[in-house]
């Protein structure tokens, strides 16, 4: 069942939320040669408790049979890693793309995000690869009205995408979001022909929507450490995620610095 949040249950969102984005604005400048990864975890985690709020991802329960809970509060994955990196010693270097996916939890309410940036100059298929990702996010936003279901979003996603020569992650997708990370409904970011995916949306509503990109094929793996998610041509992949409210009218973002 998907849940409609009261107006005090949006209030809380709103404040992981804009712990959240304020998170992304300390660390964006950590993301630059020679920095290894496990430093702008620690960043994250370090603000994150500063401002009363908790890390949502660690201690997530794995998805694969084995795995261990997530120990980091940042997934940190670089280039051809899709999602779930783990972060550690590994030093970003230039040309690097990096996408860092975070959660929030405040008053036993979450706020889920994420952003691909840019280490130093990309290439030209990095840097257009990243433009697309977030414009599919903005264009399938725009589809998160009452009325609508959850396949109208996935489907500007996957039309937004295929049209630029890219492919949709097929194995994983952005969900509802509230006392839980993930709650109902699941929302992919592709519709197979003439299928409508999932119930009406109402006001009240929140979601997080994610495209998750590859430059190469949609086929994915997972790494021998049980989370980091790759590309299996070994092609570079980029995420984009917000935090969205239905209303009336166009949607609110509430992963947002207020």
């Amino acid at each position: 069942m998907i849940s409609v949040k009261s107006r005090r249950e949006i209030d809380l969102m709103r404040r992981a939320g804009d712990i959240l984005a304020r998170c992304f604005q300390i660390v964006e400048p950590l993301v630059k040669e020679g920095v290894p990864t496990r430093e702008i975890e620690r960043a994250a985690d370090v603000f994150i408790r500063k401002n009363d709020g908790l890390p949502s991802f660690r201690g997530q329960p794995g998805l694969v049979e084995g795995a261990p809970d997530f120990p980091a509060a940042a997934c940190i994955s670089v280039n051809e890693e899709v999602i779930h990196g783990i972060p550690g010693a590994r030093k970003l270097k230039s040309g690097d793309i990096v996408s860092i996916d975070m959660g929030v939890l405040y008053k036993g309410y979450h706020s889920d995000m994420a952003r691909t940036f840019r280490v130093g100059s990309v290439s030209e298929l990095a840097e257009r690869l990243i433009r697309v990702t977030e414009e599919s996010f903005w264009q399938a936003a725009a589809a998160a009205v009452p009325g609508n279901r959850v396949s109208d979003i996935s489907r500007v996603v996957q039309r937004c995408v295929e049209a630029a020569g890219f492919s949709v992650v097929r194995d994983f997708v952005g969900h509802g979001i509230g006392t839980e990370l993930h709650e109902e409904p699941q929302i992919p970011n592709f519709v197979e022909r003439r299928e409508r995916r999932g119930g009406r949306l109402q006001k009240g509503m929140t979601l997080a929507v994610e495209p998750m990109v590859n430059a190469g094929a949609c086929d994915v793996d997972v790494m021998s450490n049980k989370w980091t998610i790759v590309t299996r041509d070994g092609s570079l992949s980029a995420h984009y995620e917000n935090t969205l409210l239905v209303c009336d009218g166009a949607p609110e973002l509430l992963s947002v610095a207020v």
